[in-house]
């Protein structure tokens, strides 16, 4: 393997943390071509597909990505209608990045610097490595943006920062966040927004936390991410002083044949007015972020099937997305996970100087380019 160099650099660079955020991704452009790329390079990861992929190839590049991109392109089209810089993921992403570089700069002593990535799509992991990189990062910290762990996100996700890392000659110190689905400030942060919903609302007849559904025997084979859900789902309702019957975990965006964790959230949806549940309200504590599987899986299709089961009230409760709760919370939790490190800790400015000239003038001696 060839290590990459670090162009421009000069030894006794200026140094920094850096924090990298990280979220599933988006396509291009809401349109065909820009969709069989996205979903080529999500469907080809091991991670979010568990089969053998001699097996697996003929489905995916005969089959799936000849018939699902049309379709998957029209409802990016319609769910990026509504923000005028695009991709609703990318767009809020952006928000949540400058929202907490905003906050990280205030809280440490020391430089900050904050860089998004996707794991699949743009902007890239490596891109967004080689930011901090040029920044002067020496020390990063990891932030997937799934307050839930789950292999075929948190950990795929890990493995693009490591696959790019690879490359490097000199390795920053790292610091992984694996999940935040239990952190007080994340859970005050949902109670916050579903109670402000109550309030102008109403109170519903129940409660439907949505998250994302894995294949089952991913549970069976380990994944902590069903428990990690449920986790989720009792504290929020403890702070709200929901009972068991007025709120309910449910899992969406289930693909192929095999069994999904269950209950199903579209299949719910069809059964609950038959048992005289008409007004309901859906939150997907889940996603960081509103994108296609919350705004149109959520809050389109799944609220036609209710309605047309007989449902009378239906309201989509939106993704923490950059509220001020929501970011404070976040730089909480990095800020404690970088605990420490010489920016945390206290950061003086004049030794740091005297260091690096030091640096400079050993490195100048034996002939490296400054």
């Amino acid at each position: 393997m060839k290590f990459q160099g670090e162009p421009g650099y000069a030894h006794g660079s200026k140094e920094c943390i850096g924090v990298l955020l990280l979220n599933l991704g988006t396509p291009d452009e809401p349109t065909t071509p820009a969709l069989r790329r996205y979903l080529k390079q999500f469907l080809s990861d091991p991670r979010v597909i568990e089969v053998n992929k001699f097996l697996w190839w003929p489905i995916l590049n005969l089959i799936i990505l000849n018939t699902r991109p049309a379709k998957s392109a029209a409802a990016y089209r319609e769910v990026w209608s509504h923000y005028e810089e695009g991709s609703p993921l990318l767009t809020i992403s952006r928000q949540q990045q400058r929202g907490l570089q905003t906050r990280l700069s205030a809280l440490m002593a020391g430089p900050v610097s904050v860089a998004l990535g996707m794991r699949y799509g743009n902007p890239s992991v490596a891109s967004a490595l080689a930011e901090l990189r040029d920044a002067g990062a020496r020390r990063i910290v990891v932030l997937p943006m799934y307050p839930q762990y789950a292999a075929a996100t948190t950990a795929s996700s890990f493995d693009a920062v490591f696959d790019e890392l690879k490359t490097w000659r000199w390795m920053p110190e790292m610091r992984l966040i694996t999940h935040y689905h239990r952190e007080p400030a994340y859970l005050d942060a949902l109670a916050a927004s579903v109670r402000e919903h109550f309030a102008e609302h109403g109170m519903p007849q129940k409660l439907l936390m949505s998250f994302h559904g894995v294949p089952k025997r991913y549970l069976l084979a380990g994944d902590p991410y069903h428990c990690e859900c449920h986790v989720t789902g009792r504290l929020l309702a403890e702070r709200l002083g929901l009972a068991s019957e007025q709120y309910m975990v449910t899992f969406q965006s289930r693909f192929g044949r095999e069994e999904w964790l269950r209950p199903y959230t579209d299949e719910t949806m069809k059964a609950l007015p038959g048992q005289g549940i008409k007004n309901i309200a859906v939150i997907c504590p889940g996603f960081s972020a509103d994108c296609l599987e919350t705004i149109e899986e959520i809050g389109q299709e799944n609220r036609e099937y209710f309605m047309e089961a007989g449902g009378e009230t239906y309201h989509y409760i939106k993704a923490l997305n950059a509220r001020d709760d929501h970011l404070d919370a976040l730089a909480q939790l990095i800020v404690r996970h970088s605990q420490g490190w010489p920016e945390v800790a206290g950061f003086d400015a004049h030794a740091d100087e005297q260091e690096r000239a030091l640096v400079q003038a050993n490195a100048l001696k034996m002939g490296a380019p400054q």
